[in-house]
């Protein structure tokens, strides 16, 4: 069988950046939160301790070292979590003075996933307001043709910028709020149209333009999907988190979770009306981000359902029979996207760890081998 293109989602807000400083302190990373975890219900298990230690992204040195251990472990490319709003970009440094000048760069492909969300209040989230909104994601025509006009400058043209088919891979966090906030349909497929053709001057061929499954069929299924994606023009769709599990509190089995998302990424692959790339977490548990002296009850994220038993046995089982799906001729794509390489305050993290060492990136290998193998 071809062999998919394993890429994995890469969370960048584990180096000093002045907004975050603005609201935590001086010299503040998200590495704080997850230091300061603790189990919140029998069987939880916090704190997550990074094997690597607390290190600084933002060092050329500390971000080859993920490099290596993602491509000796089959990992294709980063799609990096892309924040521009209104301010301009965010959490820029990581990509800026860490990955392009580390020196083995060259050695994984890199593109973007636009978060274009609201950011609650989360580092930490508190009972009282657990889901209040520090900076918006709001997206106007103005800010989406500055926000490519970025990525064109001073990313599109790196050689190991991740193309598809030979076409430069972009995707969007929020497509339907995306639509919404530039005017309708009709202007976002104007300035999509201006945005490819915008890549095209520059010299830089074509534009796949990939959206969030997720957010599309939340607007009334895959008919309301189909409905949008036709409209604004988008190419393709695939997913970053999984559902299914918010009807248990305060934690699900890990099997019967991936069991239930597995099933909803098979039918999303034969009901979109363009090549769906499907997802395979690793985990999830996002109670760091919570006041750790507050109660833990189901309310507004970042409270809510934790994921156990995510053993790397049991997600190399998953990614296994993910394989035997998209080698079936079911598939639609030949992107398998991995989440998360390092949300390590949302319990979704590939990066060794104290407890599991390399076991998550080892289950990787062993189901996919690496590009070229």
């Amino acid at each position: 069988m071809k062999r998919p293109t394993i890429c994995t989602y890469y969370f960048p807000n584990w180096h000093v950046d002045p907004r975050n400083e603005k609201y935590h302190g001086k010299g503040w990373t998200e590495w704080r939160v997850a230091q300061y975890a603790t189990p919140r219900f029998d069987g939880h298990e916090q704190p997550r301790v990074p094997l690597w230690g607390y290190e600084d992204e933002a060092d050329p040195a500390v971000m080859a070292k993920k490099i290596k251990a993602a491509t000796d472990h089959g990992i294709d490319a980063f799609i990096f979590d892309w924040y521009y709003d209104s301010n301009g970009p965010f959490r820029e440094r990581c990509l800026q003075e860490g990955f392009l000048p580390a020196a083995n760069c060259q050695d994984i492909k890199f593109a973007f996933m636009w978060a274009n969300h609201g950011h609650p209040y989360s580092h930490p989230g508190n009972y009282r307001q657990p889901g209040d909104i520090v900076w918006t994601g709001e997206v106007s025509p103005a800010i989406f043709i500055a926000c490519t006009n970025h990525c064109i400058e001073h990313y599109f043209s790196q050689p190991n910028y991740l193309r598809v088919d030979g076409r430069l891979y972009f995707s969007v966090f929020r497509p339907a709020q995306m639509i919404k906030d530039m005017g309708g349909p009709e202007v976002a497929r104007l300035l999509l149209r201006d945005f490819r053709d915008r890549v095209a001057k520059a010299g830089l061929g074509e534009v796949t333009f990939d959206a969030n499954a997720g957010n599309l069929m939340a607007q009334g299924g895959a008919e309301a999907a189909n409905a949008l994606i036709r409209a604004a023009g988008f190419d393709m769709c695939s997913e970053y988190s999984w559902g299914y599990k918010n009807d248990v509190f305060p934690a699900i089995d890990y099997d019967l979770w991936a069991e239930r998302n597995y099933a909803e990424q098979v039918a999303r692959s034969s009901s979109l009306c363009v090549p769906y790339s499907p997802v395979v977490l690793q985990g999830w548990d996002c109670s760091p981000r919570t006041v750790q002296s507050d109660m833990f009850d189901n309310i507004d994220y970042p409270f809510g359902t934790v994921v156990t038993g995510n053993t790397p046995e049991r997600f190399e089982k998953v990614l296994a029979k993910t394989r035997e799906f998209m080698a079936s001729g079911q598939a639609s794509s030949d992107l398998l996207h991995l989440s998360c390489w390092n949300e390590w305050t949302e319990g979704s993290c590939l990066e060794p760890d104290t407890e599991h060492g390399y076991g998550y990136l080892e289950a990787v290998r062993n189901v996919f081998g690496r590009a070229g193998e």
